[in-house]
């Protein structure tokens, strides 16, 4: 079970170098996962979205381009640091970018600073893994929908079975070396990389979707496998 504290601190050293990593570590693929999930979000015509475990921001960006403009996207994370450098973005791209419509806020997607049923859309990408305890987390994510709300994953999972070891022989030795050169934290992407390798697949995922109250669970691979788009609705 992921420690949350240690988890907050990891993510407040690599914040500053934190998407530089992602875009080196993933070939770039990181941008085309985010555009899949906005186009998915997109066809749902959302009043409001939350998005969780924002991170340095970039999923809330990614949506408020690819959504009509002014919708309210507010993006949250419990690490303030990560936060700060969304700010920094959002400050940097200046007050005529269509990133107007993002806000940003401090929580802790275990105990949701949140009324029930305050958004149409839920999307969390990359950071349901490092929940401390996914079950409460499914269950806030649920409670702070609008009945008929969704609820999109955007999560790391389990690769085809011949492209596996080829897979995970890469997060194991290559990918903490390189994050290392690019962060100077070569132990935070220990942690990431044996995340992803223990995180359950895309069926068991799922499951687990269905046990928290979501009907309608859907699922999709993508590159191999190694990331899935997964859809839920309240």
């Amino acid at each position: 079970m992921p420690d949350p504290d240690a988890i907050n601190a990891m993510f407040a050293r690599v914040a500053r170098r934190y998407d530089l990593a992602n875009h080196l570590l993933s070939g770039g693929m990181d941008l085309w996962w985010r555009r899949r999930l906005v186009m998915a979000v997109r066809r749902h015509s959302p009043r409001d979205v939350l998005d969780l475990a924002t991170g340095s921001g970039d999923v809330a960006f990614a949506l408020a381009r690819g959504l009509p403009p002014g919708i309210p996207i507010n993006g949250m994370d419990f690490c303030q640091p990560m936060l700060d450098e969304a700010v920094r973005k959002k400050t940097a791209a200046g007050p005529d970018s269509p990133y107007s419509a993002v806000t940003f806020h401090q929580g802790d997607g275990l105990a949701l600073p949140l009324a029930d049923e305050s958004f149409d859309v839920v999307t969390i990408s990359f950071g349901l893994r490092n929940m401390a305890d996914r079950a409460k987390a499914l269950s806030e994510m649920r409670r702070v929908l609008r009945p008929g709300g969704r609820l999109f994953v955007l999560e790391f999972s389990q690769p085809a079975a011949w492209f596996r070891p080829l897979y995970f022989f890469y997060l194991g030795k290559f990918a903490p070396r390189l994050a290392g050169l690019v962060t100077g934290v070569s132990s935070a992407y220990d942690y990431l990389c044996s995340s992803i390798e223990q995180f359950p697949d895309r069926a068991a995922l799922a499951a687990e979707f269905r046990r928290a109250g979501f009907a309608r669970v859907t699922d999709q691979g993508l590159t191999l496998g190694i990331v899935a788009l997964h859809e839920a609705t309240k």
